[in-house]
């Protein structure tokens, strides 16, 4: 059985805690894959979001 990569899994919950606020429980709790997915959509929201404001400025 391979396992996931400890370092990885603690950025990944950083970096969701961080942008969502969410208890460390619920990061835990959720499927590799759906935690990727939300990783993947909070760092597409923050590219838009500085993407607008690049372009306002």
């Amino acid at each position: 059985m391979l396992r996931y990569p400890t370092e990885a899994l603690w950025q990944e919950i950083a970096f969701l805690a961080y942008h969502l606020h969410w208890p460390m429980d619920e990061l835990l709790d959720l499927e590799h894959l759906d935690r990727v997915r939300m990783v993947r959509a909070v760092s597409a929201m923050n590219a838009r979001a500085w993407e607008a404001v690049r372009e306002s400025a």
